[in-house]
């Protein structure tokens, strides 16, 4: 199916929708606001928006409900780190470990969303939580306390217009999960269909309301007071609560998956549920019934013969996808919200929480990974005032050195032994000494990121999301037209004027290992800058390159030659055979065994044909650019030539420190001789 958002045909319900008939929260009303481009002010056309000066205005107003709740956030975790320091003192710590880990997730599960969500994103990292805490924080996922089936069936009544028997044939008699913001009954349309019936809880706009403005709160204070803190923890803030509330909206959700299933729901291994819209409001969502096995869960996984490994690599290539590609990016992947299919497909759920990266941001982030894989520091710390980590004005001089000595300590011997967390820490630890301050959308990246690579180490310990990502980015410096990763392309293999074979070679072995790498259309995308204004630089460039292997290679092969003759005719002194003429130095010997190594990748790489070169031959030689450059090219190697002919003449007797043509034997032949 190619909308993956479904409009069954019109049902027959009782009753009617109108404002008249319906029980609205007061505070939901207060944050309703028209659609974008929609002058109908239906409640089917308002969307929930989170806004922080009425949610302030709100809670100003309400000193003793503000005071109460800080009071109910801070004694239980006061209570339960005094619990903690005390087992430490007493060495009881393995005795109660278990105690204590239920405890939390207790503590956690009774705060509310906010506060669940944290406790999801700690339960995918296996690095930092010890195990008997992340089974019990792994039920904050879909394993939380239920509310009554009869305030459930309230809301479907209010948001649908009808009572459940009247809209489903068939309905669970229990919620199959219960997650922070609501539970989930598994049930069948009259259609036949079966679906996952999404209802909000109760007072959840008002718990999350009122949690955000403590947090904010004390953003607004940590910043005003440490003055050594740069980040703008407010922005961030405000960053989260809208995405927050988007989620608390499932009618935006409904729209979100929509959008996902159109940008990523057509790649290999990727499954987006259909979206039920005329069974879907702000309180409700019915979707389609996915069958499927959480990530966590790998024996049962491995049960179904199903590769793990390979589906979080799927789950990798897509997030890449989403962050770097469109911007359009899943904010929430805990393990709740990605399953294993039974055909080996990861399927999405979930697309309460979404969140965009904009055009010159993600250009930002290919560049660094980039920058930071080849270690241009230099060149990195520019990505960071791109990336708005630093200002414009900053004085990166000291910054630099500072980078290289940290990422190379993370870097280790190679790509492979970096991951995501490592850069956070390691740029955490810079935070503290250079002006760096870590942008709103940033924070919501990185989340993201961490939690899919958490999931990635519980599957595979060794697992590393950038050594799965470069390929991905070699591809698109290989393939994106855009001036922006041009520019990186041509600062990545060109040093001082000199081309960089080597890092040519990685880009087309890295990239010829993405999937969806299509490697004629990167020819004549490459051909097609060669060729533009913009490409001057690099046929410039291009010709010496040329010139200088070809001329390697003719004298190499004259030389040899020459060495056969002489062999043939016996003119060899002392009957022994002389030795290769030309010798290269080990640079020039290198960039010709990467030329053939190329070639060698080039063959190697899915869709190669190389009839597809032999007819671009005609229009390339029919290009301007072209002729200009097969006469430099012929020009250049004539006059080496004609230079070296001068110097085996004219000069033959000279001594020759470190020149490129030498003879196996001490005594130098007569010029006549020499090639």
């Amino acid at each position: 199916m190619d909308a993956r958002t479904v409009t069954p045909p019109k049902r027959a319900i009782e009753g009617d929708r109108s404002p008249n008939n319906r029980v609205e929260p007061p505070l939901e009303e207060e944050f309703l606001v028209p659609l974008e481009g929609n002058d109908d002010f239906d409640d089917d056309n308002k969307a929930l928006r989170y806004d922080p000066e009425m949610v302030s205005a709100r809670y100003r107003k309400r000193p003793f409900r503000v005071w109460g709740r800080f009071l109910e956030i801070v004694w239980p975790f006061l209570l339960f780190f005094l619990n903690l320091w005390w087992d430490r003192r007493t060495g009881n710590v393995a005795k109660h470990e278990a105690r204590r880990a239920i405890r939390l997730r207790e503590i956690l599960t009774d705060l509310g969303p906010a506060y669940i969500k944290i406790g999801q994103a700690l339960s995918t990292r296996p690095d930092l939580v010890p195990p008997l805490y992340l089974d019990e924080l792994g039920k904050l996922q879909d394993q939380l306390p239920p509310f009554p089936n009869k305030v459930a069936y309230r809301f479907i009544e209010e948001e649908l217009g009808a009572p459940p028997d009247k809209i489903y044939a068939e309905l669970s008699e229990r919620p199959v999960a219960a997650a922070s913001l609501g539970q989930v009954y598994k049930g069948k349309l009259k259609s036949g269909e079966t679906v996952a019936v999404k209802v909000q809880r109760p007072d959840l706009l008002e718990r999350v309301a009122l949690d955000i403005y403590l947090l904010r709160t004390l953003a607004q204070i940590a910043q005003k007071s440490i003055k050594r803190l740069r980040s703008d923890l407010v922005a961030i803030m405000d960053e989260f609560a809208s995405r927050i509330f988007e989620e608390m909206d499932y009618s935006h959700e409904a729209r979100n998956a929509e959008r996902f299933a159109s940008l990523y729901g057509h790649i290999k291994g990727i499954y987006v549920p259909c979206i039920y819209e005329e069974y879907t409001r702000r309180r409700v969502l019915t979707m389609e019934w996915i069958t499927g096995t959480k990530l966590t869960n790998l024996e049962a996984i491995r049960e179904q013969n199903i590769d793990a490994r390979h589906i979080i690599e799927v789950g990798v290539q897509c997030s890449l996808r989403q962050l770097l590609e469109h911007g359009f990016f899943h904010a929430d992947p805990h393990p709740g919200n990605l399953l294993a299919m039974p055909d080996g497909r990861l399927a999405y759920l979930d697309f309460g929480m979404m969140s965009e990266v904009k055009k010159y941001q993600r250009y930002g982030l290919i560049e660094a990974v980039v920058h930071l894989v080849n270690r241009d520091f230099e060149g990195l710390a520019q990505d960071y005032v791109k990336l708005e980590f630093l200002t414009p004005d900053t004085d990166l001089r000291p910054i630099v050195p500072a980078l290289s000595s940290v990422f190379n300590n993370a870097l280790g011997a190679s790509v492979a032994e970096l991951n995501f967390k490592s850069i956070t820490d390691q740029l955490s630890a810079l935070m503290y000494e250079y002006p760096f301050r870590v942008p709103a959308y940033y924070a919501l990246i990185i989340r993201s990121l961490v939690t899919l690579e958490g999931i990635a180490i519980n599957v595979d310990p060794n697992f590393k999301v950038l050594s799965k990502a470069y390929p991905y980015v070699a591809k698109r410096l290989l393939t994106d037209s855009s001036p922006e990763l041009r520019s990186s392309l041509r600062e990545l293999l060109f040093k001082e004027g000199q081309f960089r074979w080597n890092r040519l070679e990685n880009l087309l072995k890295n990239a010829k290992d993405s999937d969806d790498y299509d490697l004629a259309n990167a020819l004549n995308q490459a051909l097609d800058f060669l060729f533009s204004e913009r490409g001057e630089f690099i046929r410039d460039r291009l010709v010496d390159e040329v010139v200088k292997n070809v001329d390697l290679l003719s004298q190499d092969a004259v030389q040899n030659t020459n060495a056969a003759l002489r062999e043939w005719l016996n003119l060899s002194r002392n009957g022994s055979r002389p030795t290769r003429s030309v010798k290269m130095s080990q640079s020039e010997s290198e960039d010709l065994e990467r030329v053939k190594r190329i070639w060698e990748i080039l063959q190697d790489t899915p869709g190669f044909d190389p009839m597809q070169l032999v007819r671009l031959v005609p229009g390339l030689l029919a290009k301007p650019e072209t002729q200009q450059m097969g006469q430099e090219i012929v020009g250049n190697l004539a006059q080496r030539a004609a230079a070296r002919l001068i110097r085996s003449v004219f000069l033959a007797d000279e001594p020759k420190r470190n020149a490129p043509v030498r003879y196996s034997n001490k005594r130098a032949l007569p010029p006549a001789r020499s090639a």
